[in-house]
């Protein structure tokens, strides 16, 4: 069972352990940042090699312990370790956020089969990997947790060469709706954000030039999101005040999907 608590909204994550990966950069780190002003302790995973700099970095800033550890989703034996090496570390495991994401684009008569592995090795078989690891050190824990998924507005509409992204975040949709219906009898909440193009390194590779200024004409907020938009949301989710919210996709779009 999912537990009551009465609804503060103060949004504290003060004692818990929140486990973010592709933390090192763009939306991830934004939320590891939301997570430590939150009071949580945060491990940081990511393959970039500045995961160490980036958690030492915001360790300074707020005050909490922050590790960084190397770890690729698509390596089972990568989770393995680093979810034994996060539990030995800081005794427990309360909240998730599965933000590393893979990105490449192409019509789909054109696309080759391995790119859309990939996006799919990542995005949807990788997240799952981990969720199912952490998932299980919660319901040892026994006192539920926040499992929470960047997933896309790709997942639910289509986009001109999106066809690997979109199968990829369509699955990853699908797969939080059975891993809440299941979960939630430990008390883990499992859900999802669903961005619009975010200011970010795979946002600005992914558009420019008329592509962009179409795609923000066609916002009706007449802007991409930033970061810590979509960060302010995984927040959120990851709170005590979500408690009777799981298996959801909260769309931040600026409208986009409202036609």
């Amino acid at each position: 069972m999912i537990a009551y608590k009465a609804v503060k909204g103060d949004f504290s994550l003060q004692g818990k352990v929140a486990v973010v990966t592709g933390g090192a950069g763009g939306i991830g780190e934004a939320t590891a940042r939301m997570y430590a002003y939150k009071g949580a302790q945060v491990a940081i995973l990511d393959t970039k090699d500045t995961v160490l700099k980036v958690a030492a970095t915001i360790a300074e800033e707020y005050g909490v312990e922050v590790i960084g550890w190397t770890c690729d989703i698509t390596s089972m034996d990568d989770i393995t370790l680093v979810v034994k090496q996060i539990t030995k570390t800081f005794g427990r495991i309360d909240i998730l956020a599965n933000i590393a994401g893979y990105v490449d684009l192409e019509r789909a008569e054109h696309i080759d089969m391995k790119c859309i592995e990939q996006q799919m090795n990542v995005n949807a078989y990788g997240v799952f990997r981990i969720s199912q690891q952490v998932a299980r050190q919660m319901i040892l824990q026994g006192e539920g947790g926040k499992i929470v998924c960047v997933t896309s507005q790709a997942g639910f509409i289509a986009i001109d060469k999106h066809v690997g992204y979109t199968m990829s975040k369509a699955a990853l949709i699908g797969m939080i709706k059975v891993l809440a219906l299941e979960w939630a009898e430990y008390g883990i909440n499992v859900n999802g954000v669903a961005p619009t193009v975010v200011r970010t390194y795979m946002g600005d590779r992914a558009w420019s030039g008329k592509v962009k200024t179409d795609m923000i004409e066609a916002i009706p907020a007449h802007r991409f999101a930033e970061v810590d938009e979509i960060a302010a949301a995984i927040l959120f989710l990851s709170c005590d005040e979500a408690n009777m919210i799981t298996g959801e996709n909260l769309v931040v779009d600026g409208g986009f999907t409202i036609k």
